[in-house]
Parts: C-alpha cells; sequence; structure tokens
C-alpha cells in the first residue's frame, strides 16, 4: 500500500496541480486509513461495503467532526479513483459512500469600523513606526483589498504586479492563476512600500514582494504574526487571521451590492456554492439593518 499512496501523492502533484497543502492533508487522512486496515487485518485492493461500515465507525467512535470525516472519505474516493485508474481495482468502493453532513459556519469578518481601525494602526499613540510600516501596512491593504488568500500573498512577485492596471497577478489553489485588482490607498502603500524594500534588503536581491531582513520573502506565519501585532494596537476584539481579511472584502462587497458571480471570480472559488456562505452573512447583515429601522420607526 505504501508504494500506491505514494504514486498517488505524485498524480495529485504531477497530474492534478493539487496544491503542496492539500496534497499533505490527503496524506494524512490515507495513512490513518491504512493504520485502520492494518489493525483489522485488512487488505485494501480486497474492502468491501462491510469494512467500510465498520471504518466509518470506527471513526465515529473516536469522537471525529463531521467535517474531519468529510475530509477523509473524500480523500479515500480520491485514491481508489486513482487505483481504478491503474488498473489496480474494478470499481470504487467510496464512490458510492456519501460524505455525512457538514453545518456550514459563517465566516468570520469584520465591521466596516473595525476595518477602518486597522487600516489606520500607524496613527494610534501606541504605535512605533519602522522601516516595516510601509510593509506591513501594504499587507492589510492587499488581503482586504484584493481578497487574495495568505499564501498567494507572500508569493506574488515583483513581475507579477501590473502598476499601470494596478493589477496582480496571482497563484491560487490547484496552481490556478487569475488576476486581482488594488485601489488607490494600496497603489500609496505600495509605492511607499518599494522605496522602504530596498533598505530592508540591504543591497541582497529578491524577486517577490514583501520581504525581510533575515529572508527574501515572508512565510505565511510571518504575516499571521504582523496582523496579530497590529490587532493588539488597534485592539480590535475580534479574533483576526490573514483569511479573516478575505472574508471581510468577501462580505463588504456583496453589502456594497457587487453581485455575487463576480465575487466568485475575485475569490477565485471554481464553484458557486462555495461564495454562496457570503450571501447568509450579507442577508443577516441586511436582517439587522431591517430589525433596527423597524424598531426605530416604531418608536
Amino acid at each position: 500500500m505504501k508504494k500506491d499512496i505514494e504514486e498517488f501523492l505524485k498524480y495529485l502533484l504531477f497530474e492534478l496541480n493539487y496544491s503542496r497543502n492539500t496534497i499533505k492533508s490527503y496524506r494524512n487522512e490515507i495513512i490513518k486509513y491504512q493504520k485502520f486496515l492494518e489493525s483489522e487485518n485488512i487488505d485494501y485492493l480486497k474492502i468491501n461495503k462491510e469494512n467500510v461500515r465498520t471504518y466509518l465507525k470506527y471513526l465515529d467512535n473516536l469522537k471525529y467532526k463531521n467535517s474531519s470525516i468529510s475530509r477523509n472519505i473524500s480523500a479515500l474516493r480520491t485514491f481508489y479513483r486513482f487505483l481504478v485508474i491503474k488498473e489496480k481495482m474494478d470499481k470504487n468502493i467510496f464512490a458510492s459512500i456519501r460524505n455525512p453532513k457538514v453545518e456550514k459556519k459563517l465566516p468570520n469578518y469584520l465591521s466596516e469600523i473595525d476595518m477602518e481601525a486597522i487600516l489606520n494602526f500607524r496613527n494610534k499613540e501606541n504605535y512605533k513606526e519602522s522601516i516595516y510600516t510601509n510593509r506591513n501596512l501594504l499587507i492589510i491593504e492587499i488581503l482586504y483589498d484584493t481578497g487574495c488568500r495568505v499564501d498567494e500573498l507572500v508569493n506574488i512577485k515583483l513581475c507579477d504586479i501590473n502598476h499601470k492596471e494596478k493589477s496582480i497577478k496571482v497563484l491560487g489553489k490547484g496552481s490556478k492563476e487569475r488576476v486581482v485588482f488594488y485601489g488607490e490607498y494600496a497603489n500609496d502603500f505600495l509605492n511607499d512600500y518599494l522605496i522602504d524594500r530596498k533598505l530592508i534588503l540591504d543591497g541582497k536581491k529578491s524577486n517577490y514582494l514583501l520581504v525581510s531582513k533575515k529572508s527574501n520573502q515572508l512565510t505565511t506565519r510571518r504575516v499571521a504574526q504582523i496582523i496579530d501585532e497590529i490587532i493588539k494596537v488597534v485592539a480590535v476584539k475580534n479574533k483576526v487571521t490573514p483569511h479573516t481579511l478575505r472574508h471581510t472584502f468577501a462580505t463588504h462587497l456583496l453589502n456594497h451590492g457587487t453581485d455575487l458571480r463576480s465575487v466568485q471570480e475575485l475569490l477565485g472559488h471554481s464553484s458557486l456554492s462555495t461564495t454562496q456562505v457570503y450571501t447568509h452573512v450579507s442577508n443577516e447583515r441586511l436582517r439587522e439593518v431591517y430589525l433596527k429601522a423597524h424598531k426605530d420607526n416604531r418608536k
């Protein structure tokens, strides 16, 4: 099984262009399944529906959430599809297994007031200006202005930026390229940062937009740390991650009348259903506004 797993992971990388994070997740799920098979002395090529039911009950007994079980089934369904393609199996045993229902959580997002406070963090009395201030402003502005993912952000290269069009080419999930756009504020921060960037690099060369003195490319972890530091300065109560700014971007666009299909394109979602979760946020906001207005009119 080990050999088939390794070949499967290569298939995901080279044939399907899956991201390394997704491949790592699939590997973990399949290893979990492999350990179960070994404990029950079951041949992965001779598995039947009764074995599958036993396995799902095993996951349930371990108190796995429906989201975790669903992720595991999806990984195994893809793995067995690969085995069928390679003619190791006649049929995909997991093709008929339904994923358990997963309750969709509404994405965490910031109000426009909180977002404004974060964007103005350099004006706080407890904030000390540094050579990294314009870079950190740019990080916040790009995440909020474009809705790009943090891994897309850190991989932006200077050659990906079209200054005339105010657009950036980013590489998303599944190695899919898309173009995102930024506004005047981000443009000002970008121009200021490019001056500071030379001082940060101190003679070193880098193709990446976001850099530090220690590395020629910021990591996603460092970006998260920078945002944490900014949140402490502005004292926003909400938990804020790089992905929170992506959620905020989408929610604010919908609240201001942008159509769902356009938001889907800007976020780089392959399916409209993925983007539709933001309509629940937007509709909830409309409901709050309506109830408040209705109550005020009754006074």
